[in-house]
């Protein structure tokens, strides 16, 4: 149920609003401009009907309070008042009110502009939940969420300039061609998805991870040296080695091969990463399922 907070200093305006709303509406009420914006800030209000004439703070100096709020900001307010002059009016909308209702008031009229009004509010929400939805699905590797290449050069560039030491690792599946092949594209998927999953469980949450490939993923270590990265390259490696991967009842033997790099000074992420791909070229060569350093 929507909540409503009523702010007038006249208690019989108040009943009567409250009467006509209160079996549609949570409603809340205040009589002064300093009680309206308490309650604004703690209840989590949906919309505000304000008188202008107030025995504290102005209707107009309330509405700008609560626009200056992060908390209350986004509260549409429908200003009502007795004021027909057009200066009332304008400044009504200058600071902030989405809507102006002049007394005596019309029943069905208040009715349908609040109404109106949560519904524009709902469709707002709604609008801006999906271009949150729309921004993060842009910025995920649509197979297993985890951010994609765009997304990890962003990133991973921010943190280049904000850390002094960086290392970056990057990760093939060996002989996925041969698994997709043998087993099917589906089953290739399963085996990406697998692989994420449990490398996830293995780095730290400050590590930067992504797919920026078909079977290649990297992990980008703020604030690690190069003998550290080793470390936690030859852990991800053991893992997945060692483990028995069971898919659709198939059991799948699954290797990678592992490039290490660390960022020296004046080198950016496109020398990281072409200083990592040699090392990934000398682990394939060596035999894969092996771990590798540029040094």
């Amino acid at each position: 149920m929507n909540k409503i907070l009523i702010v007038d200093d006249i208690e019989s305006n108040i009943k009567a609003l409250k009467f006509l709303l209160e079996d549609k509406y949570q409603i809340f009420s205040a009589t002064t401009g300093k009680e309206a914006i308490e309650i604004a800030r703690n209840n989590k209000i949906d919309l505000i009907l304000l008188d202008i004439i107030l025995p504290d703070l102005d209707g107009y100096e309330v509405c700008k309070i609560l626009k200056n709020d992060d908390v209350t900001k986004d509260i549409p307010v429908i200003f009502i008042t007795a004021k027909l002059d057009e200066d009332s009016i304008s400044k009504a909308y200058e600071v902030g009110g989405i809507d102006y209702i002049t007394k005596p008031l019309k029943p069905v009229e208040i009715l349908c502009r609040i109404k109106t009004q949560l519904k524009l509010q709902e469709l707002i929400k709604r609008l801006q939940n999906t271009k949150i939805e729309l921004e993060q699905l842009a910025s995920k590797d649509f197979l297993t969420g985890i951010y994609n290449r765009r997304s990890f050069e962003a990133f991973a560039n921010a943190l280049i300039n904000s850390h002094k030491e960086i290392a970056l690792i990057l990760i093939d599946i060996d002989h996925f061609k041969y698994i997709n092949d043998t087993y099917g594209h589906l089953i290739g998927d399963e085996v990406i998805k697998y692989i994420v999953d449990r490398i996830r469980t293995l780095i730290r949450n400050d590590d930067l991870f992504a797919r920026i490939g078909g079977e290649e993923f990297v992990i980008l270590l703020p604030d690690t040296s190069l003998k550290e990265a080793k470390k936690i390259a030859e852990k991800l490696r053991d893992s997945i080695y060692k483990d028995n991967i069971v898919l659709n009842k198939l059991d799948i033997n699954i290797t990678i091969s592992l490039g290490v790099a660390s960022l020296t000074k004046d080198e950016t992420l496109k020398d990281l990463l072409q200083k990592v791909d040699i090392a990934l070229y000398k682990a394939k060569k060596n035999g894969r399922n092996r771990v590798e350093l540029f040094d």
